[in-house]
């Protein structure tokens, strides 16, 4: 399929109710709502196609970039050239679509953690937190968790609110994950305060990090 062909396609399965949904969480600049499994399934169709994802990207449509995501090759990247895509792209979904479909599985992942994480850029700090957050709940060792904590208790109230959502989830997991600094994590969480009155669907975890600590550690131990 030619790009302007993708296009129709998407803005064809366009749908209102999922466009206010974006626009709601923050989507901003040209969007189609197309519902998130017709993009998966035309990326299936698609496959690994790195020039083509980039192509999408360009167009900085929110749906075009979803896709992108989802076709893009991480192995074809540079540093630089992801560092671009991250600082580029405002929406938490988008950003989210590349961090779990890309960055989580580009070589040198790490160094850009620690680069991400002292950039001027909101956005790359927010990719380098997640990645913080991810290492931390698989792969801590050679982490300064406490000194994380650190960063996280003076940092993190101030911080740009894009930023303090995967700041907060690294909180989370190390009092999910590493009992020796559960209560401090939960201490941290209870002062700050940060996402206490977040609404929350029934069922779902809310992300108040002491809420959150607490319900994920009840559930380890059944």
């Amino acid at each position: 399929m030619e790009l302007q062909e993708i296009l129709s396609y998407l803005e064809a399965k366009g749908d209102a109710k999922m466009r206010k949904h974006h626009i709601k969480f923050g989507a901003t600049g040209e969007l189609y709502g197309t519902k998130l499994g017709d993009i998966r399934a035309l990326a299936a169709g698609l496959k690994t196609n790195h020039s083509l994802a980039m192509t999408l990207w360009e167009t900085a449509i929110m749906d075009a970039r979803l896709l992108a995501t989802l076709i893009m090759d991480p192995a074809q990247l540079s540093d630089v050239a992801l560092s671009g895509l991250v600082a580029s792209e405002p929406y938490a979904q988008v950003a989210d679509w590349l961090y779990a479909n890309v960055i989580k599985n580009y070589p040198t992942k790490e160094s850009l953690r620690e680069q991400w994480m002292a950039s001027e850029e909101p956005m790359c700090r927010r990719a380098g937190w997640s990645l913080c957050s991810g290492r931390v709940a698989r792969e801590a060792e050679g982490l300064d968790l406490s000194a994380i904590l650190d960063k996280i208790e003076t940092e993190m109230p101030s911080e740009n609110p894009a930023v303090q959502w995967t700041m907060n989830a690294t909180l989370a997991n190390i009092g999910i994950h590493h009992p020796a600094l559960r209560e401090r994590a939960l201490e941290i969480g209870t002062r700050l305060g940060i996402y206490r009155d977040y609404p929350v669907s029934k069922g779902c975890t809310s992300p108040y990090a002491p809420i959150w600590i607490t319900e994920m550690v009840k559930r380890q131990k059944k």
